[in-house]
C-alpha cells in the first residue's frame, strides 16, 4: 500500500513539475521551419523608357534559426514587361517570362533589440532587412528593337539568359500566435530591390548600367513541426 502511494505521489509531482515547465515555457518557443507563398509587383529599370508593373508568384520555405534570424530559399515566376514600341524614340518593347530563385539571410530587429520594457521596440522588432544571392532565367516572348519614330535605330540584345543577381530586401513580419503562444503563422509585407549582374533582363544591351528589377510582395508563411525550440526571450508581449 505504502509503495502503491509513494509511486503515485512521484507521478503526480512528476506530471506538475512537466506542467509547470511546460507553462514557464508560453512564449519563448518557436518553429524552426516555415513554408510559404506570396504575390509580387515586379517593376524592370532597364533599357525601356516606360515603365509597367507586372505580377508574379512566389514560393519559399525559411529556416528559422531563431525567430528573428531566418534563411530563406525562394522560388519565384511571373512576367516583366516595359516599353512602349509606339510612343517611345526607340521603340523599345519587351515582354520577359521569368523564373528566379533566391537565397537570402534576414534579421529581425528583434535580435539586436530589449522589446521587453519599450512600446515603440515592441512595435518594431518585426521589421527586418535581407540580403543574399539570385539566379534569375529570362526568356523573351515579345520584343521590339526598332524605332518606327527614328527609323534605322536598332537596340542590339539577347532574347534568352541566365543571370545572377543580388537581393536586398525590407520588411515586416506580422506574427500571429497560437494557444501556446508560439508563432504559427505570419504576414510578410515587403519591398525587394533586385541587382542584377548584367544588361540582360528586358532582352537589350545598352547603356552603361545593369538592370534593376523591383518587387513589392506580400506572403503568408505556415509554420512547421511542434514549435519545441526555446528561444532567450519572450516572443510575444
Amino acid at each position: 500500500m505504502m509503495k502503491l502511494i509513494s509511486k503515485t505521489t512521484l507521478i503526480i509531482l512528476i506530471l506538475c513539475c512537466t506542467t509547470f515547465i511546460a507553462k514557464a515555457q508560453l512564449g519563448y518557443n518557436y518553429s524552426p521551419y516555415d513554408i510559404g507563398f506570396g504575390i509580387g509587383l515586379d517593376k524592370v529599370y532597364g533599357d525601356a523608357e516606360t515603365l509597367t508593373t507586372t505580377q508574379a508568384v512566389h514560393l519559399n520555405f525559411s529556416y528559422n534559426a531563431t525567430p528573428y534570424v531566418n534563411f530563406v530559399f525562394e522560388a519565384q515566376l511571373g512576367k516583366l514587361r516595359g516599353g512602349d514600341s509606339l510612343k517611345t524614340k526607340s521603340g523599345r518593347y519587351f515582354n520577359n517570362d521569368f523564373s528566379a530563385f533566391i537565397f537570402r539571410g534576414q534579421l529581425q530587429m528583434g535580435e539586436i533589440l530589449d522589446y521587453s520594457n519599450s512600446q515603440f521596440n515592441n512595435a518594431i522588432k518585426n521589421l527586418y532587412v535581407s540580403a543574399g544571392i539570385g539566379f534569375v532565367v529570362n526568356h523573351i516572348t515579345q520584343i521590339n528593337r526598332y524605332s518606327i519614330l527614328d527609323p534605322g535605330y536598332y537596340t542590339p540584345g539577347i532574347n534568352n539568359s541566365k543571370e545572377p543577381f543580388i537581393p536586398l530586401r525590407i520588411g515586416y513580419e506580422f506574427k500571429l500566435f497560437n494557444r501556446y503562444q508560439q508563432p504559427s503563422v505570419k504576414i510578410d509585407l515587403a519591398y525587394g530591390y533586385n541587382l542584377v549582374l548584367s544588361d540582360n533582363l528586358d532582352g537589350f544591351t545598352a547603356g552603361a548600367k545593369n538592370d534593376v528589377f523591383t518587387q513589392f510582395a506580400l506572403g503568408v508563411k505556415f509554420a512547421l513541426g511542434s514549435g519545441d525550440i526555446s528561444y532567450r526571450k519572450q516572443i510575444t508581449y
